[in-house]
């Protein structure tokens, strides 16, 4: 079965013994099979709420900054943004030789030193970004302001949204279906009340995230002799 939200939630009607949905009738199935569906996605949820950096979460923006704007949204589906990677990107047309990274300023040295560039509208008094700044109201300061349309890229974490179209695919690495399935299995259960089974699948499912840990997120770290 193909590797989406109509796969998935079939794999778990396989394993009950039910009969399976097609893309025909998935949008419009209800009782237990809309159980079923709300029961894959608890997994998936469940999943990503289990690490807070899983890899595949992981995302590169790429902004293009306005001459004279200091300030800039952060991505509306964003769970964690690494302040350290902010770099402006090389653009010889913008006398940018090469990309650099741009330091870290607190919010409260913004507010003590630069402020003032919010409300200068003189854009030649900018320059190219040095510094970036994280606000209280989840967007990001660029200092100085810019005087040009200069790129900078920063990665993040996002949260996943639900399912809902049929053909919808996971962020979860297919590799990983199995626990998925694993996890709809204990909701799915629940679901019926049978509390045993529940149980049962719970286990399964958390020692499926735990191996899913392993291999996605320890780390190992060699020495080389010189």
């Amino acid at each position: 079965m193909a590797y989406d939200y109509l796969g998935l939630v079939n794999d778990v009607a396989l394993r009950l013994n039910e009969t399976q949905l097609t893309s025909a009738n998935f949008a419009s199935s209800t009782g237990f099979y809309a159980a079923m569906k709300d029961a894959v996605n608890s997994a998936i949820r469940h999943i990503n709420q289990a690490h807070f950096f899983w890899p595949y979460n992981h995302q590169i923006a790429e902004d293009t900054l306005t001459a004279g704007v200091s300030r800039y949204a952060l991505p509306a589906n964003f769970k964690y943004v690494d302040f350290g990677s902010f770099r402006v990107r090389r653009d010889t047309s913008l006398d940018i030789g090469e990309g650099r990274r741009l330091d870290q300023m607190s919010y409260s040295e913004y507010l003590d030193k630069y402020i003032d560039q919010e409300y200068e509208t003189d854009t030649t008094k900018g320059g190219v970004p040095r510094y970036v700044v994280r606000t209280p109201d989840q967007e990001y300061i660029i200092v100085p302001m810019p005087d040009k349309a200069y790129a900078v890229d920063y990665e993040y974490y996002v949260v996943p949204v639900d399912l809902a179209l049929y053909d919808d695919v996971p962020t979860v690495p297919e590799q990983f279906r199995h626990v998925i399935v694993d996890g709809a299995m204990f909701y799915a259960y629940l679901f019926r009340d049978n509390i045993e089974m529940a149980g049962l699948t719970q286990s399964k499912f958390e020692n499926g995230i735990k191996q899913m840990r392993t291999l996605l997120v320890n780390e190992n770290i060699y020495f080389r002799a010189s």
